[in-house]
């Protein structure tokens, strides 16, 4: 095990985080109202009673924005995880399907698919995942004597890390696989053998935040005032109501052949 230090976390986030802003700068100015409209869900915003063009913008662009920063942000913590992990335990990014980080520890191999927090999957998803730790595990024995698979989340709790999951591997057959669920704190910890490190990396975070705020929110406000302008002249009605038949035909009808 080797040893990080708060300057090195310092560099990598910092570093790292411009990109994550710049990134949602360059997405929020190549926006197009209809790519907002098509990913959402036009009869939540109508059973709201939303009824003035501008509110509905404003709730449709924040709702669509905030799934984009989430993902985003996500994929950020990954590679800082991934990062502390090799610089610790000389872990490495994974090139096998559905897992991003291995390492091993105490002759233990450990193989991590890491998501963001922990109600981050259906059921469906979470399937998959077994699919995967099963199919490596299997892949690996030859290698590794011991091999773990943990399904680590970067915020969040779990006070019962130990799952036994239900692999439905058809209609009838269901195999048990064994995997650990870290997050949070936990999560931290368990890639970087720092318990405090889950609030030391919070500091870094905040590196040049204002001014890429003031950047992003001008922005904001130039894409706001825009959409609001080729909404009311798409989808409202002579008389300023909103049209909402047009508006869901827009995502919803039957593509013609």
């Amino acid at each position: 095990m080797a040893l990080i230090n708060n300057d090195e976390i310092r560099d990598f986030v910092e570093k790292n985080i411009q990109t994550f802003h710049d990134k949602r700068l360059e997405k929020l100015r190549a926006l197009q109202l209809k790519t907002v409209l098509h990913r959402k869900n036009p009869y939540l915003f109508r059973a709201k009673n939303l009824t003035v063009a501008a509110d509905l913008v404003k709730s449709l662009l924040d709702a669509f924005l905030s799934s984009q920063e989430e993902e985003s942000f996500g994929h950020f913590l990954e590679e800082l995880a991934i990062f502390v992990c090799q610089r610790v335990y000389g872990g490495r990014k994974s090139t096998l399907v559905g897992i991003d980080l291995e390492f091993e520890r105490e002759d233990i191999y450990y193989i991590v698919s890491i998501k963001s927090g922990p109600s981050w999957g259906n059921s469906d998803q979470i399937n998959r995942m077994l699919s995967n730790f099963d199919s490596l595990i299997t892949l690996l024995q030859e290698q590794h004597s011991t091999i773990i698979a943990v399904n680590g989340c970067c915020y969040g709790r779990d006070t019962k890390p130990y799952k036994i999951g239900k692999l439905k591997m058809n209609r009838s057959v269901v195999k048990e696989i064994p995997y650990y669920k870290f997050c949070g704190q936990e999560f931290w910890s368990f890639v970087s053998g720092i318990d405090s490190m889950y609030v030391d990396i919070v500091e870094p975070m905040g590196y040049q935040a204002k001014l890429k705020n003031d950047a992003f929110w001008k922005a904001y406000s130039q894409i706001l005032n825009r959409f609001t302008i080729e909404f009311s002249q798409q989808f409202c009605t002579a008389d300023g109501s909103i049209d909402w038949e047009h508006l869901v035909a827009l995502s919803s009808a039957r593509i013609p052949t």
